[in-house]
């Protein structure tokens, strides 16, 4: 008898403890970020065809670029979208773009993956510097088993750079390989991290990186869905769960720096302590909705330059 009477008072509780527990679906939803898209921003000229959306970045003076793998690979734009020029057409080290970046002294960051290149220009777009090594057919083919591992200071796919304040540089590396490479200010390898896989440290498609203001570093560690945060000499610090593959990374400028994440029909806010602060985006390949968002650019907390790979599209996001 008593435990039917004890059974009767724990259904009677259930309902009322039920009502004050929170739904964890609820308590976990990240906030939703009001957005709208700015329409037909960039002037794109009518006679240069856009295809696979792959990069976008914005220089000192508000310009933006975008990169992209038709016959006009990289686009310049004033702050109001108006054309200013186009660059690339028709060189070999535009066979296959995948990103572009700025460094604090205005110089143009561009990264080949298919060719295994990263190539630095200066505000004059001529060529400073380049790492990596393009493939020579004919080293290939007569010296095939010699020369048949490449040396650490070339790359396997690369995706992306940053520059630090001492000007050494990171790449993402990237495809093929798995770690993050460093280099001198004169180009020399000092040093890279990380090989494929899932622990801490390591990576599966390294796919972009930033640099905040205390030179730390942040690694969109793709096909993991997650953000690894390292020191400059590669040390980790933690890392960030995505809900989506981390396609893309931009940071704003300091003092108050936040990191947006790019994935597929989604963008992410977080902190640089890894809190989530909100979330926009549906997926979809119509303007006003996002496919994989490959290149971000955020000159401020409220404004966002998107690089949507598979709709050859690029658009101006506006926060509310």
């Amino acid at each position: 008898m008593k435990r039917f009477m004890l059974l009767g008072l724990l259904l009677t509780a259930l309902p009322v403890w039920a009502q004050d527990m929170p739904k964890a679906t609820e308590a976990s939803k990240p906030p939703e970020l009001t957005f709208h898209v700015v329409p037909d921003f960039l002037k794109i000229p009518s006679d240069m065809i856009m295809a696979e959306a792959v990069g976008v970045a914005i220089n000192s003076k508000g310009h933006i670029f975008i990169l992209n793998r038709g016959n006009h690979p990289l686009l310049e734009f004033t702050t109001e979208g108006d054309f200013v020029s186009s660059f690339g057409e028709g060189s070999p080290i535009f066979h296959i773009p995948h990103s572009i970046r700025f460094d604090a002294q205005d110089n143009l960051w561009y990264v080949n993956s298919g060719d295994n290149l990263v190539v630095k220009f200066d505000s004059k777009r001529r060529v400073q510097q380049a790492l990596g090594r393009r493939e020579e057919p004919w080293v290939y083919l007569t010296h095939g088993i010699e020369r048949a591992i490449p040396g650490p200071s070339s790359f396997y796919q690369p995706t992306d750079t940053v520059v630090g304040p001492d000007g050494s540089t990171y790449i993402t590396d990237g495809y093929g390989n798995s770690r993050v490479v460093k280099f001198t200010p004169e180009g020399n390898l000092v040093k890279y991290w990380g090989d494929r896989g899932t622990r801490p440290g390591q990576f599966n498609t390294p796919h972009n990186i930033v640099m905040d203001a205390n030179s730390t570093l942040y690694v969109a560690d793709r096909q993991n869905s997650r953000v690894q945060v390292f020191d400059t000499d590669g040390n980790f610090k933690q890392e960030w769960r995505v809900a989506g593959l981390a396609w893309s990374l931009c940071i704003t400028p300091p003092p108050n720096q936040v990191i947006f994440v790019g994935s597929v029909g989604k963008v992410y806010k977080y902190d640089l302590s890894g809190k989530l602060l909100g979330e926009f985006g549906k997926l979809g390949r119509l303007p006003g909705w996002f496919d994989s968002i490959h290149a971000l650019a955020c000159p401020d907390e409220k404004t966002l330059f998107l690089a949507e790979e598979f709709s050859y599209r690029f658009d101006k996001v506006v926060l509310q």
